[in-house]
């Protein structure tokens, strides 16, 4: 017998071959478009929230790479804040063995000056401000800042120097208004604090450990916290944005550039920050700055 041409030879398994070809064309159908084959009736899925779409501008995107940034916004807001210096007199009381004769004997035998008590009386300390009104010279910071100050220097970003006069304070609040000569700077508005909700994107500018001007972010951690420095200030905002010792008068300010807050306080073990520090509401630092001019 001739063998059977490899044609008309029959394939095991070919019609469930085709079966299965078709199976897959079907779900293929299914997937892309499930419109044109019959589905099982079943609970009607809920539909679809879109998320709103993400607005580029200016503030907030590199107009090179496209890459997120804060820099414009932080252009336009930074030269509103100041580096606040002060020298202030302490009471010290004269210790008995720098009036003691044989004491400075003892010191001029081994080549060391006695320490001059003008001198030891006298403390330097640096802080933050910002300035709310250029053409009137007026600069907001904290009023512990500036506490027993004999000579208060404000400078700019640009590194210009004036010698500031104390206007006025208002100790429940730790706010302090200061006078300088009038100076071409932006003017920050007010955001409405009350308004503030825990996650709220935040920066605080300021001055930390006498650096100079230094930026940092954060989002807002907590409202109306009490119970800090003996609840004497009342209800603050807590944030997570860096703030160290030469912050405290310094600006707190949202993504459109406007005043939450003025930076007054921290907790950390050693002095520095651990993510929680704390701000006057604005609201508050507006009504204490009227009192403290006048204005209404």
């Amino acid at each position: 017998m001739s063998p059977q041409p490899p044609q008309a030879r029959s394939r095991p398994g070919g019609r469930a071959c085709a079966w299965a070809t078709l199976l897959l064309a079907a779900a293929v159908l299914w997937g892309c478009a499930p419109g044109l084959l019959p589905r099982a009736e079943g609970p009607a899925a809920a539909p679809a929230v879109p998320l709103p779409a993400p607005q580029r501008t200016a503030l907030y995107w590199n107009a090179e790479g496209g890459y997120p940034t804060l820099a414009p916004l932080l252009r336009r807001v930074t030269p509103a804040v100041v580096n606040v210096a002060v020298i202030s007199d302490i009471n010290l009381e004269d210790h008995p063995f720098l009036n003691d004769p044989a004491f400075r004997r003892f010191l001029e035998q081994f080549g060391i000056e006695p320490p001059n008590v003008d001198e030891l009386r006298r403390r330097q300390s640096v802080g933050s401000g910002v300035i709310i009104d250029g053409r009137r010279g007026l600069v907001l910071t904290n009023a512990h800042v500036i506490e027993d100050a004999r000579d208060i220097t404000v400078t700019l970003k640009d590194r210009r120097s004036f010698k500031a006069r104390l206007i006025g304070r208002d100790l429940g609040t730790d706010i302090a208004v200061l006078r300088i000569s009038p100076v071409d700077a932006p003017r920050l508005g007010f955001a409405d604090s009350s308004r503030l909700e825990v996650g709220d994107f935040v920066i605080a500018i300021g001055n930390p450990f006498g650096l100079g001007q230094t930026v940092t972010s954060g989002i807002v951690s907590a409202v109306g916290r009490t119970g800090i420095a003996d609840d004497s200030l009342g209800e603050l905002i807590q944030t997570d944005a860096s703030i160290n010792p030469g912050n405290s008068g310094g600006p707190l300010i949202d993504l459109a550039g406007r005043i939450v807050g003025i930076n007054t306080a921290l907790i950390g073990p050693s002095g520095g920050n651990v993510g929680i520090g704390f701000a006057v509401p604005g609201n508050r630092a507006q009504r204490a700055m009227r009192r403290i001019t006048g204005e209404r």
